[in-house]
C-alpha cells in the first residue's frame, strides 16, 4: 500500500510536472505567436508608412503617372502652346520710409505676366490705379524689408496681390522684376 501511495504520489507529481511543461510550452507558444504578430504588424506599419511618405514627397508620381496613363495627357498638353503675354509697367521711383532725414530711394521696373493678349487692354485702362497701388505700398517699405530673397519674395507677392485686385476680371499670373535699385 505504501508502494501504491508512493506510485500515486509520483504519478501525481509527474502529472503536475507534465502539466507544467505542457502549460509552459503553451505559454511559450503564445509568447512566440505574440512576438510573430508584433513583428508582422511592425513590418506592415513600416511598409505602409514608407509608401505614404513616398507618395506625399512626390517620389511615386512617375510611377502613378505611368500606371494611370497620364503620360498621354501630358504629351497632349505639351503640344498645345501656352500663350503667355508680358506687359512692361513704367519705371517707378519712390523714396522709402527710413524715419531719418537721409532719403533712400527705390527704383523698380516690373513686367506683368498675363494669361492672354486680351488682358493687355484691361491693364492699360487701369494703369493709373496699378501705379497708385504700387506707389502707396512701396513708399511704406523700409530698406530692411527688401533684404534677401525672402524680402524679394514678399515684395513680389504683395505687388501681385495689388495688381490682381486692380485688374479684377483679368488674370495676372506673376510679377517679374526687370530692375530693382535701392540707393
Amino acid at each position: 500500500m505504501a508502494d501504491d501511495e508512493a506510485e500515486e504520489d509520483l504519478e501525481a507529481d509527474g502529472g503536475e510536472d507534465g502539466d507544467e511543461e505542457e502549460g509552459g510550452e503553451s505559454s511559450k507558444k503564445q509568447g512566440g505567436k505574440k512576438k510573430l504578430l508584433l513583428f508582422v504588424a511592425l513590418a506592415l506599419f513600416l511598409v505602409v508608412g514608407g509608401a505614404a511618405a513616398a507618395y506625399f514627397t512626390g517620389l511615386l508620381e512617375p510611377l502613378i503617372a505611368m500606371l494611370g496613363g497620364a503620360d498621354e495627357t501630358a504629351a497632349e498638353e505639351t503640344t498645345d502652346p501656352v500663350e503667355v503675354v508680358f506687359f512692361d509697367l513704367p519705371e517707378i521711383l519712390v523714396n522709402l520710409n527710413t524715419g531719418r532725414r537721409k532719403s533712400t530711394f527705390l527704383k523698380i521696373r516690373v513686367s506683368l505676366e498675363l494669361e492672354n493678349a486680351e488682358d493687355v487692354a484691361r491693364i492699360e485702362a487701369v494703369m493709373p490705379r496699378i501705379i497708385d497701388n504700387f506707389q502707396v505700398y512701396l513708399r511704406e517699405l523700409r530698406v530692411e524689408d527688401l533684404k534677401g530673397s525672402a524680402g524679394m519674395y514678399r515684395l513680389r507677392e504683395e505687388l501681385l496681390t495689388r495688381v490682381t485686385l486692380a485688374v479684377a476680371p483679368s488674370k495676372v499670373s506673376d510679377v517679374l522684376f526687370k530692375e530693382m535699385l535701392v540707393q
